[in-house]
């Protein structure tokens, strides 16, 4: 029987395996989707699957660069921090970034779509399903972001071992050795700090007006909570409100947030730049930064292994 393209693509949908896999499943069951299903459980290619419902909130970032002006970082998932620590899903990782150093693809979709970059009969898709089944656990490519300057240079930083990963765009028209080492500090701050926004005048404002209601909340919480003699009036309450706001603010920006290598303990990210450009004689600036912390924003399960030791068992 002659094995279409729509039908490996049904096996491939509703089993999780390779493509490849999924053809060859076809081809010795002459066809037949029901036995091409066992054939693929019993060839272990539906790991992968049985793993989708797993949360994967371990794992690593990694970054890959191609030159001053070019750099890609990803975030990959596992199950277990044991896993992150194998050197063969940290060798993945490491193909994953370089696959989106070279990639040009605008999503996540496309990503997977693409041919691997270490065998092209094969999608980063059917790869990411192959380490599932080598590996036995929920792998996933959860994000990649590719920076590219058009005026200047990208700087890479890894924290923690692939913790945290921070890529900063540096628009200058001088590219020397202090000029990195200082945009690599500003990737420092940046991962130790974890600003929102590069200056005051990006943030929107709608969150500024958000952030304001929750601070006069907290404020007239505050105040009602004190002695009647001692309760501000709602418009003093107000006129406080405007320094409090302007101080998180600040802490959220990059530009405005306290150097972290500051010798005075005051110089701003914003002066230390200033400072840099001009002992280069240089138009330095910092355009963007990319940041990605292994986990942030996935629910961890909490699990009690003794409790599940017991639970298996039978133990109550």
């Amino acid at each position: 029987m002659a094995i279409t393209a729509a039908m490996v693509k049904e096996l491939r949908e509703s089993t999780g395996a390779g493509m490849m896999d999924c053809k060859k499943a076809l081809t010795e069951t002459n066809g037949n989707m029901d036995e091409a299903v066992e054939y693929l459980r019993k060839n272990g290619q539906m790991k992968a699957e049985k793993k989708a419902s797993r949360i994967a909130a371990e794992g690593l970032t990694r970054i890959a660069v191609k030159d001053d002006q070019t750099a890609a970082v990803v975030e990959v998932n596992s199950e277990t921090d044991f896993v992150a620590k194998n050197e063969q899903f940290q060798s993945y990782v490491e193909a994953v970034a370089k696959q989106a150093v070279n990639s040009d693809a605008a999503d996540m979709d496309a990503f997977m779509a693409e041919k691997w970059n270490l065998d092209e009969s094969k999608t980063v898709q059917d790869a990411l399903v192959e380490i599932t089944a080598v590996i036995s656990e929920k792998i996933s490519i959860r994000r990649f972001e590719k920076v590219t300057a058009v005026h200047g240079i990208v700087v890479p930083y890894l924290h923690g071992g692939g913790r945290i990963s921070v890529l900063v765009e540096a628009d200058t028209d001088v590219v020397n050795d202090e000029i990195k080492e200082a945009v690599k500090n500003i990737a420092m701050q940046v991962a130790a700090l974890h600003p929102a926004y590069i200056d005051m005048k990006d943030v929107p404002e709608d969150f500024k007006e958000h952030e304001r209601e929750i601070l006069l909340a907290q404020s007239v919480k505050e105040n009602e909570e004190l002695p009647e003699e001692k309760r501000k009036p709602q418009q003093i309450l107000e006129k406080m409100l405007v320094g409090r706001l302007q101080k998180e603010l600040k802490e959220m920006c990059l530009n405005e947030q306290v150097y972290v290598k500051a010798e005075d303990g005051k110089q701003t990210v914003a002066q230390y730049v200033a400072q840099v450009a001009k002992a280069n004689g240089a138009n330095l600036s910092i355009k963007r930064f990319v940041r990605f912390e292994t986990g942030e924003g996935i629910e961890k399960r909490s699990e009690n292994f003794a409790e599940e030791v017991a639970k298996q068992a039978g133990i109550k």
